[in-house]
């Protein structure tokens, strides 16, 4: 019955779309006057969107459609089941597939939840947002294919052959190896194809840091955050629904999809074409024109759109008048825009005022700029369909075009990235042996993002688990180790082609140094002329051909597969000059530049003075030598020596940080021991920091045995920060980790530090982490066995009274040295003071207690001061501020402390004492002789009674009063 009342609902004329509601009308009113199948057609335009949208808040939508009868308690239970088994994606369909299976009242109930539930969930506001926009016009705005004709019989012949070429030119994938008998292997596409995640929005339309560091540092942790609830995800087939739309246009839609180098924008658009001419997607487009900005750079004459055609497809050439005719049918594609050589400014009004820029007609002739601007910008051709792609760099030059749709590759995320190594190795095993040490290593795993290294990754790693004369113990740790084993694979399978690899190298690096200085990443034949270059199948190793034109050699273009093996080259020529002359002078220089251009370069140089990176290329390419490696290690010397006291500001932490990757890279224990071997406090408090950052910061403190303070305050690192950090927190003797959001997880980690039997801490200082009860036990185990930490602040957390409750435990046991606890906000009452008072009443060390801003109220601190009476307590500093305490509970406090001679401050600030307190207040501070400081600021007490006790101040000059 449902499968029949869906086919009655699409057979509904289109007519009755028409939907007479104000455009400003609230989102309830709109769907109250939506009929049944403009209701059906709004759910099914929406489909995909509301399947993502609804997993930030797929359970409560269930239960919303449930207490309306909509759905069973058995459905209902299987969308929650998959919600707690962590597959909200899949509850997320099934909630939505049950819904359309049950007719048009069980979809109305489900939009008046999503207004219900809109504020909760980001995604499904923006969707309700678009559609009150819109107001009348959503139903004229749905149909994507709409005013399109049908293809003529006499261009069906000629768009079938169109397709049978586009589909021979994108049905295979060649890859680079670095097999001396299969330079490059050509697979299937659907066999190799990884699928990426793209986002429908683009997060910075510049780049300002190097594009590695940019989204290497930061992009697991942003993925987590923001990818289920804000980032909406867009498949390749949805770029050009007008429900992803920002920007709505009657003239056509032009898309720009943006991901740095590698992140496969090109293999992306081979597989969009692949898909269209073999049926799959883009239906109602008729033709797909794709070009390369790196082949558009080689045309150099005015040319106009129909010769620009041809150039490609000359097979089209009877029948281009016929296209222009239905625009609406023609999809652009342009790839690299910023490869491209010539600037286009879509911000410039001069193209609209003189006719040598306009080109609004595909016979005229005019630059292949303008033949771009005026498709993108709907000037010629209005009615066609554009996609550009470009790295971010590049992406600015796009601000003021007309683009309705922006996407952003992300990139493999999860286990897109296991996919990628299955589908590279043929081995199943080596696959899974390969990805295992990947992901165990973190520098190396957060870079999978990237296709381009998880095929520097997998060229170089797979030799390591494949060939038995390997030890697995050399298996390469750092950057500068993974590419050194990259560029001796290559040496080693061609390197006999040439007779002096070592000189070929040196003029590559030099092309290369320059290449990384000018920010110039694409190099002609003049290049390599100027270098001394000659094209080569040892040469083709480092460099991919971009441009392979039969009628024009100088049309050929170079550039190295990755940005990072120009950097590694670069690096790498410095230890191939035999004079290693003024290499100081330029590392300083290089290390000068702001923009940090040179960032991962001077990380290689450092890596490169490391005998386990450089002994494979020395195979090959000689010694290096030793007063080049020598002057190496000095600058890293100085370079750290000069920061390691300059963590005053941000820019001197994150500086330090830098040269300690130096220290990491180079693997050098003698020089990082002299570096930072006596230091006694590092300090990166405000500086956000990554896991990788925590993995390098591990390695360096490994070496220092001195190490007093680290001081990490509201640095982000969360829990895999402390994992990272884990093996060398035992040796500081002040932990600062505040702010950190650590969560009870961290805390379990950092529970094995504190059982470290050489542990050496002494102040830990974990306030503001998002603790909850849960990590008591682990707490609890460690201070049973540790005998060093004597300072625990806990503040700003959500321990709980149970949360004490087992803290007590530990402090109960007589070996326990705590002498200061703070438990600053934790959500206490009373319940939690029979468990504070049996710990105070046998505990010899504890000193200091901080309770402040808790809710123990009088019957809390009445039960308390038993504690306190007893002589054995040793307290000296006590802090009840905002307690909610009254003078009820006054006299038994007083009384308790004026039995300690060793209290020296009491912090009874914002409670509600009155003057009814204050005799015994003033008999407290009369007879504590040992008291300093009394604060009793924020009471209620009158003026006559505040004067009573600041009276006391005269009579005892060393004490404080502040009331």
């Amino acid at each position: 019955m449902a499968e029949g009342s869906n086919r009655g609902e699409c057979s509904i004329s289109p007519t009755r779309m028409r939907l007479d509601t104000d455009p400003n009308s609230t989102i309830p009113e709109f769907l109250t006057n939506c009929d049944d199948y403009q209701l059906f057609k709004l759910t099914k335009f929406y489909r995909d969107r509301l399947v993502q949208a609804m997993e930030g808040g797929v359970d409560g939508i269930s239960s919303l459609l449930k207490d309306k009868g909509i759905f069973t308690e058995q459905e209902h239970r299987k969308v929650t089941d998959l919600v707690d088994k962590g597959n909200r994606a899949d509850s997320s369909k099934l909630l939505l597939s049950l819904v359309m299976g049950k007719g048009s009242r069980a979809r109305r109930v489900m939009w008046e939840s999503f207004v219900r539930m809109r504020h909760g969930v980001p995604k499904l506001d923006k969707i309700l947002k678009e559609i009150q926009e819109l107001g009348a016009d959503s139903f004229d705005y749905m149909d994507i294919a709409h005013g399109l004709s049908e293809l003529p019989s006499n261009l069906k012949d000629l768009q079938q052959k169109h397709k049978e070429t586009l589909w021979v030119q994108t049905e295979t994938l060649r890859v680079n190896t670095i097999l001396i008998k299969e330079k490059v292997k050509i697979f299937q596409l659907v066999d190799r194809y990884a699928e990426l995640t793209v986002i429908s929005n683009v997060r910075d339309r510049t780049l300002v840091e190097h594009e590695l560091l940019a989204r290497g540092r930061d992009h697991e942790e942003w993925r987590e955050k923001h990818l289920r609830r804000e980032l909406e995800k867009i498949r390749t087939d949805q770029l050009f629904q007008s429900s992803f739309s920002q920007r709505k246009s009657e003239s056509g839609n032009s898309a720009a999809v943006s991901g740095v180098p590698g992140i496969g924008k090109t293999t992306m658009v081979q597989k969009i074409v692949y898909d269209w001419a073999t049926g799959k997607i883009y239906p109602h487009f008729q033709f797909v024109f794709s070009f390369k900005f790196r082949d558009l750079n080689a045309i150099n004459c005015r040319i106009n759109l129909r010769n620009l055609i041809l150039f490609f497809y000359p097979y089209l050439g009877n029948i281009l008048g016929e296209l222009w005719k239905n625009p609406e049918g023609l999809l652009f594609i342009f790839d690299g825009l910023d490869e491209f050589k010539d600037t286009i400014d879509f911000a410039d009004n001069r193209r609209n005022t003189e006719p040598q820029s306009m080109c609004t007609d595909p016979e005229f002739r005019c630059k292949v700029s303008d033949i771009v601007y005026s498709l993108i910008q709907h000037k010629l051709l209005p009615g066609c369909s554009v996609l550009v792609t470009s790295r971010p760099t590049a992406l600015h030059l796009l601000e003021k075009a007309e683009i309705s749709v922006w996407a952003e590759i992300l990139g493999f995320v999860g286990d897109e990235r296991k996919e990628y190594f299955n589908k590279f190795f043929e081995d199943q095993t080596v696959a899974a042996a390969v990805f295992k040490h990947v992901k165990e290593n973190e520098i190396l795993y957060t870079m999978c993002y990237n296709p381009s290294y998880c095929w520097i990754l997998a060229l170089s790693l797979g030799p390591f688990f494949t060939q038995r004369d390997r030890k697995r113990q050399q298996v390469p740790k750092t950057i500068t180790q993974l590419y050194s084993y990259y560029i001796y694979n290559i040496l080693k399978n061609h390197g006999r082609e040439i007779e002096n690899p070592c000189d070929v190298l040196l003029k590559l690096g030099e092309m290369a140094y320059t290449g990384v200085s000018q920010k110039k990443i694409v190099f002609g034949n003049e290049d390599l002329i100027e270098y001394n270059l000659q094209p080569s199948q040892f040469l083709s190793g480092f460099l991919m051909e971009l441009l392979e034109r039969d009628d024009s050699a100088q049309s050929v273009v170079y550039t190295f597969p990755h940005l990072t093996i120009q950097e590694f080259v670069s690096a790498l020529t410095q230890f191939l000059t035999p004079d290693p002359g003024e290499i100081g002078k330029l590392l300083s220089e290089a290390h000068s530049e702001a923009d940090g251009r040179f960032e991962i370069f001077l990380r290689f140089v450092a890596g490169l003075s490391s005998p386990q990176s450089a002994r494979p290329l020395e195979e090959f390419l000689g010694k290096f030598p030793h007063q080049t490696t020598c002057r190496v290690i000095d600058w890293v010397k100085e370079k750290v020596e000069g920061q390691i006291g300059n963590t005053q500001t941000e820019t001197g932490k994150r500086n330090l940080l830098n040269t300690f990757y130096y220290l990491f890279e180079s693997q050098n224990k003698a020089l990082a021991e002299n570096t930072v071997g006596s230091v006694k406090t590092l300090s990166f408090s405000g500086l956000r920091l990554t896991p990788i950052d925590c993995a390098v910061l591990s390695h360096v403190i490994g070496l220092c045995d001195t190490i007093k303070h680290l001081d990490l305050e509201y640095c982000h690192i969360q829990c895999e920060g402390i994992q990272r950090l884990g093996p060398i927190l035992h040796k500081c003797q002040e932990l600062s980790l505040g702010a950190n959001k650590v969560g009870d997880s961290g805390v379990k980690l950092l529970s094995a530090a504190l059982r470290n039997p050489e542990c050496k801490i002494q102040k830990l200082h974990l306030w503001d982490n998002a603790l909850t009860d849960s990590c008591a036990e682990d707490l609890v185990s460690a201070l049973s066995t540790n005998r060093s930490l004597i300072d625990l602040n806990l503040g700003y957390n959500k321990l709980g009274d149970s949360g004490v409750k087992r803290l007590s435990v530990a402090l109960r046991n007589p070996d326990c040295k705590i002498q200061t606890l703070i438990l600053w906000d934790n959500a206490l009452t009373d319940s939690c003071a029979e468990d504070l008072v049996s710990a105070l009443s046998t505990n010899r060390s504890l000193i200091d207690l901080n309770l402040g801003n808790n809710k123990l109220g009088d019957s809390g601190v009445k039960r308390l001061s038993v504690a306190l009476r007893n002589p054995d307590c040793k307290i000296q500093k006590l802090d009840l501020y905002k307690n909610t305490l009254t003078d009820s509970c006054a006299e038994d406090l007083v009384s308790a402390l004026c039995t300690k001679q060793s209290l020296r401050f009491l912090n009874l600030w914002s409670n509600s004492f009155t003057d009814q307190s204050v005799p015994a207040l003033r008999h407290l501070i009369l007879t504590c002789r040992s008291l300093e400081r009394i604060v009793l600021e924020r009471n209620q007490f009158s003026s006559n009674g505040k004067r009573q006790l600041e009276s006391l101040q005269g009579s005892r000059p060393e004490l404080t009063v502040r009331v």
